[in-house]
């Protein structure tokens, strides 16, 4: 299964745009530099008043499907 991490910093107001649908997919920089888009709402469990914002990791199945994303540091 492959691994990535990332660094997300998604403001409040951001974040109202994805609930509002008029943006759709996330897409982000790796920190090995992979460039990722995957759905917004995979990170709904992570909206607090302020955002989205830590460092998480995504893991993919052999066929590029996102299984899961987590949350490893602040």
């Amino acid at each position: 299964m492959r691994q990535v991490r990332f660094t997300l910093h998604i403001s409040a107001d951001e974040v109202l745009r994805y609930y509002r649908g008029s943006a759709a997919m996330v897409a982000v920089t790796a920190t090995d530099g992979t460039r990722l888009r995957f759905p917004a709402g995979s990170l709904r469990r992570f909206v607090t008043r302020e955002g989205i914002h830590g460092q998480f990791l995504i893991r993919f199945d052999e066929n590029n499907r996102l299984v899961e994303i987590k949350r490893v540091g602040g």
